[in-house]
C-alpha cells in the first residue's frame, strides 16, 4: 500500500470530519419533559441555548418537581445531539469503529 496515498486519504477523512463537526454544531436538537411544560435546546456542541418553562408547571412548594423536568428535557436533548452526531461521523466511516473516537 502507498504510504503517500494513505495519508492523503486521511487527511481528506480528518478535513471531511471537521466539515462535519461544524456542521453539526449549527444543528439544534429539542427536547421536553412533563408533557411539554419544560422545552430545551441544544445545539450540535451540547450546549443549551435555550430553556422554556410552562408558568403552570412553577410551584415553589415543588422545586423538586421543575429540577427534575428540567434535567430531562436537558438529557434527552443532548442525547438526540450525540445520536445524531454518532450517525453522521459513522456514515461518513463507513461503520469503522476507531475506539475513543466516538
Amino acid at each position: 500500500m502507498d504510504m503517500n496515498k494513505l495519508m492523503k486519504q486521511a487527511q481528506k477523512m480528518q478535513r471531511e470530519m471537521a466539515k462535519r463537526q461544524e456542521e453539526m454544531a449549527q444543528k439544534t436538537f429539542e427536547a421536553s419533559s412533563g408533557g411539554g411544560m419544560v422545552t430545551v435546546v441544544v445545539n450540535g456542541k451540547n450546549e443549551v441555548m435555550s430553556l422554556k418553562i410552562e408558568p403552570e408547571v412553577i410551584n415553589p412548594e415543588d422545586a423538586d418537581m421543575l429540577q427534575d423536568l428540567i434535567v430531562a428535557a436537558v438529557n434527552e436533548a443532548q442525547r438526540r445531539a450525540q445520536e445524531e452526531m454518532q450517525k453522521e461521523l459513522s456514515g461518513m466511516m463507513g461503520g469503522m469503529n476507531i475506539p475513543g473516537l466516538m
